[in-house]
């Protein structure tokens, strides 16, 4: 996951330096756990599943696990990440 969501940093500030001498701008946006719904129900469930020495085998005690690890301690909603990406698909980003 980690890995994952830092390759898409790096290679969002690589394309923006190979294409800002063209004017285009290159953003990326990468929310955290989003919620409730049938993603973050199922992430629980298949992180309980995982077997993986940082998270519970019962999905209610994963549900806190994840949440306890974000610094604000609460999933996002997909109304937090639409702002963001309707900003930078504007002509004001």
């Amino acid at each position: 996951y980690g890995s994952s969501k830092a390759a898409v940093f790096h290679m969002t500030r690589i394309a923006a330096k190979d294409l800002a001498p063209y004017n285009i701008r290159v953003n990326s946006v990468s929310p955290a756990f989003i919620g409730p719904g049938f993603m973050w129900g199922r992430q629980i469930e298949l992180q309980a599943k995982a077997n993986s020495v940082y998270y519970d085998k019962d999905p209610n005690v994963v549900k806190d696990q994840m949440i306890n690890a974000t610094p604000l301690k609460r999933y996002g909603s997909v109304d937090e990440v639409i702002g963001p990406v309707a900003f930078l698909l504007s002509d004001d980003a």
